[in-house]
């Protein structure tokens, strides 16, 4: 039993630490060989987690090598636009002008149902209101319509409106964020003070705190600690 508790766990661990090597952008959203390395990982790790009289090491080692060779390939498809190519494609052109490119629809295997259904989400029912539509090669349509049919910005209307800050978490479920306090020059001192402001009297009644660059601060209470 303890010899398959720690075997999972490290091959676990070791699963994880490949993922994040991988890097953020591969874990919102898989490029072919990050595709086919999660795929592969998934098989790989589950034999050794099984298979007691297959040696550790055996099952490691495979991980390794293909999170090192997925690495590699990242480097190189930074270094070589036809690398990239290659392996990730390029972006293809699906509507021009509001005309559709049935070739480049047939070719990315991509029908017209689909498109429109694409188009719908984000807003647009009239194919001649757009100017462009580009199929990414993460799969996803860019939408690119003309002037007169893209929503108004603020600058367009001549309308004057503030800067909003991003806000930072300085309390999280009840715990006190120092690094972020730092971060926005703020000390407790500070924060005992808006809890206070408040009607609390401790920082384990405060679910969410937040301070944005503008000075604007949220609070939200924990249910049940009034």
């Amino acid at each position: 039993m303890a010899i398959c508790f720690f075997r999972t766990l490290i091959l676990y661990l070791l699963l994880i630490t490949a993922v994040r090597l991988m890097g953020k952008k591969q874990v919102g959203e898989l490029e072919p060989t990050e595709l086919v390395l999660a795929m592969l990982l998934s098989d790989l790790a589950s034999v050794p987690m099984q298979d007691f009289g297959l040696p550790l090491l055996f099952g490691i080692m495979p991980i390794v090598l293909l999170v090192c060779l997925t690495m590699l390939l990242s480097v190189l498809t930074l270094k070589s636009i036809r690398l990239r190519e290659l392996l990730y494609g390029r972006p293809s052109l699906v509507l021009d002008h509001g005309q559709l490119l049935q070739g480049e629809l047939e070719r990315n295997r991509l029908t017209v149902d689909e498109l429109l259904e694409e188009l719908r989400k984000q807003g647009y029912v009239d194919l001649t209101a757009v100017k462009y539509a580009i199929l990414e090669n993460s799969g996803e349509i860019s939408v690119i319509p003309y002037q007169g049919e893209a929503p108004a910005t603020p600058r367009q209307l001549s309308l004057s409106v503030s800067e909003g800050g991003l806000p930072v978490v300085l309390v999280s479920d009840g715990r006190i964020l120092d690094h972020n306090l730092r971060h926005m020059e703020k000390d407790r001192s500070w924060l005992y003070q808006q809890l206070r402001a408040e009607g609390l009297e401790s920082v384990k009644q405060v679910f969410l705190l937040t301070l944005d660059e503008t000075g604007n601060v949220y609070l939200c209470q924990k249910e049940g600690s009034a």
